[in-house]
């Protein structure tokens, strides 16, 4: 079976790195590919070449047999390519239903037809399983909900190749099993779906074939993936062994450090209460929808509470007031790196060091030899790659910037609780060692650390004791010595805590 989409010697630099070396494969027609490597491996480049957000400085693209020459991405799509990025690409301020339709708005007579967008998008949506209201902002959806509308919108156009990134970071089971629904269909109909993922189990329970990338190289290509072991594919990925990817480490645990007790809000109205000692990492798990994000907003002072009140070495601290928590010792990493973590605009210097410039800038006036040395500290301690620290934090791969935001955390004097949101979403497996490595770092020191996790494994592997959500509110408690995770799941459902199969 000839190859539908080729890479033929692509190679793409940027300056001080060279994130793709004339790496070369295909994909047959109506297969599912998956393409993996480390987080700075050269997938999102590759990714954004496809896409033609990019062009490449040597090599070529291929469908069915022809060189792509894409100028921009609507020649892309055009071209039938349509690239599902992880950062999501929708207008917030506009419609699911505007969404599925921008740039090719249906309209009668010069008109807008929006009795026609809404009934089509409706429909459309219900074809395909997904449950959201057309008429509504996308503004208003959870991530998750957002993640299945960038799908839908892949399913409604007629694309001969889909490039799916991390497709699943964000969704429910539910929501990812009609995922791959869609998957099979798209592949029955011959369309070439590449599929980068860290997650290995989707790997191989979807892709027919797989592609590992390292260093901007070609790592691997295998044509038939059962014919591989997982173990054989971390191997490729990291260019290491990598026995036991969470490391866990016990360790003594002091007094109580956090004291959570009432805390409601107007999107967790159900008052919540728990503590964390010192040296602890405790785990939240739950599924989409069960209360943990808008836990740690209340808790971080984001959020407005209702009730309750948080309490650090028994002080209390301000309500409604990031900046109060910071300064009482309580800082957050939170789930959406791109919107809430980061910022965009700015160096990985600046992003380093905004938060701690209170402690060395008298009167406000910035140090940048200070600044440029605390960022150099964090940068080594951490491994952060990067080309510079000026470099723009947006082109960092996903687990860099995490580390970023633990830098900036760091940075700062005092630091006694740390809430670490979604840690390894979209991270790779070396990266996700590292960072759980810093979490043990942290804990052994005697700070108490709060871990939010969508991944069973993850939270089960690093956590000393896990709270269940469900519904708003703590379902159960687990401690590390009786952690099943049948029961844990069971907690997590909420019409089968006592049932489930």
């Amino acid at each position: 079976m000839s190859d539908f989409l080729q890479f033929r010697a692509l190679s793409k630099g940027y300056p001080g790195v060279q994130a793709l070396a004339d790496v070369s494969f295909g994909v047959a027609r109506g297969a599912v590919h998956g393409l993996m490597g480390e987080n700075g491996a050269g997938k999102s480049t590759l990714i954004r070449l496809l896409s033609g957000d990019q062009r490449a400085d040597a090599g070529d693209i291929l469908i069915d047999g022809s060189v792509q020459t894409y100028a921009s991405v609507r020649d892309a799509f055009e071209a039938g390519v349509i690239v599902i990025h992880q950062e999501l690409q929708l207008v917030p301020e506009l419609t699911v239903a505007e969404n599925l339709w921008l740039g090719r708005f249906p309209a009668r007579a010069g008109v807008l037809d929006r009795k026609r967008l809404l009934s089509e998008v409706g429909a459309r949506l219900r074809d395909v399983g997904i449950d959201v209201n057309p008429s509504a902002k996308v503004a208003s959806l959870s991530i998750g909900e957002r993640q299945m509308v960038e799908i839908a919108k892949a399913v409604m156009l007629d694309a001969r190749v889909i490039a799916l990134d991390e497709p699943t970071s964000s969704l429910s089971s539910k929501e990812s099993e009609i995922l791959f629904s869609l998957i099979a269909r798209l592949k029955a109909r011959g369309t070439v779906i590449l599929y980068v993922s860290h997650r290995l189990d989707e790997v191989f329970r979807l892709c027919d074939s797989l592609t590992v990338l390292r260093d901007g190289k070609l790592a691997a290509h295998h044509p038939d993936l059962s014919r591989i072991t997982r173990d054989q594919v971390i191997s490729e990925m990291v260019g290491r062994e990598i026995t036991n990817i969470w490391g866990y480490r016990a360790r003594l645990h002091g007094e109580v450090r956090l004291k959570v007790e009432n805390l409601s809000g107007d999107r967790l109205p159900r008052p919540i209460d728990f503590e964390v000692r010192a040296g602890e990492i405790l785990g939240f798990f739950g599924l989409i929808g069960a209360g943990r994000s808008e836990m740690t907003r209340l808790l971080f002072g984001a959020d407005s509470r209702r009730t309750g009140r948080v309490v650090i070495d028994g002080r209390a601290v301000a309500p409604d007031s990031p900046p109060a928590s910071i300064r009482a010792g309580l800082v957050l990493c939170p789930e959406d790196r791109k919107h809430d973590g980061i910022i965009q605009s700015r160096s990985v210097e600046e992003n380093i060091a905004i938060s701690a410039r209170r402690l060395f800038s008298p009167f406000g006036l910035v140090q940048p030899r200070k600044e440029a040395e605390l960022a150099d500290r964090f940068i080594g301690q951490l491994r952060i790659r990067t080309p510079s620290r000026q470099q723009d934090i947006v082109h960092l791969s996903g687990g860099n910037q995490q580390k970023v935001i633990l830098g900036r955390w760091l940075a700062e004097a005092g630091v006694r609780v740390l809430v670490i949101d979604e840690p390894t979403r979209g991270i790779d497996v070396g990266a996700k060692s590292e960072i759980y490595a810093l979490l043990y770092d942290l804990a052994a020191a005697g700070m108490a650390i709060v871990v939010i996790s969508s991944e069973l494994p993850e939270v089960m592997g690093i956590t000393d004791r896990i709270q269940v959500m469900c519904g708003g509110q703590i379902t159960r408690q687990f401690e590390r010595a009786a952690y099943d995770e049948r029961e844990i799941l069971s907690a997590a459902f909420p019409d089968t805590r006592q049932s489930l199969p």
